[in-house]
């Protein structure tokens, strides 16, 4: 199967951009409001499929990080305007990095520092950009609800609606 990955990042941007407009329509508290799920706000949750991004794109270079490097942590980006600014910045970034990518069967090791110890981590080159796209999917979904819960009738992000080519059946 022959999968146009820019073409899913390029949605995946659309959809953010959506997203963000329903966020930035609410009172900034909305922001920072804490919830018993995900990671507690949307603030949070923005910022770590935003660190996730930068940090995949770093591995798909072959460069290794510390994530004290990330440029996405909350005292760097106090607001949803500077985060969606970075973001975009970074998503022009990570564009390129899957316009070059090569061949996505090519194998990607690096060194994961989730969890209680670092371990050395193999994949394929479309393995992450396969994994940053259900990453940023399964956040943004969690985003979507915390948005309902703070009343905000957030639309759907559905790929099938962004990104499938439709033409009406009734001329």
């Amino acid at each position: 199967m022959d999968v146009d990955l820019v073409r899913l990042w390029d949605y995946l941007a659309d959809a953010r951009g959506h997203m963000f407009t329903s966020v930035r329509s609410q009172p900034p508290d909305v922001y920072t409001r804490r919830f018993p799920f995900g990671l507690g706000s949307i603030r949070a949750t923005l910022l770590h499929i935003a660190a996730a991004e930068w940090a995949y794109v770093e591995r798909l270079r072959g460069r290794d990080h510390p994530l004290a490097d990330s440029p996405f942590a909350a005292e760097r980006l106090p607001t949803v305007d500077a985060l969606e600014s970075a973001w975009g910045e970074q998503a022009a970034l990570t564009r390129t990095a899957l316009a070059t990518l090569g061949d996505p069967r090519r194998p990607v090791e690096f060194i994961s520092r989730v969890g209680p110890r670092p371990v050395r981590a193999r994949a394929t080159a479309g393995e992450i950009v396969i994994h940053m796209a259900l990453h940023e999917v399964h956040h943004r979904s969690q985003v979507m609800a915390m948005l309902r819960h703070a009343g905000v009738r957030a639309e759907n992000l559905d790929y099938s609606i962004l990104a499938f080519m439709r033409a009406s059946i009734d001329g």
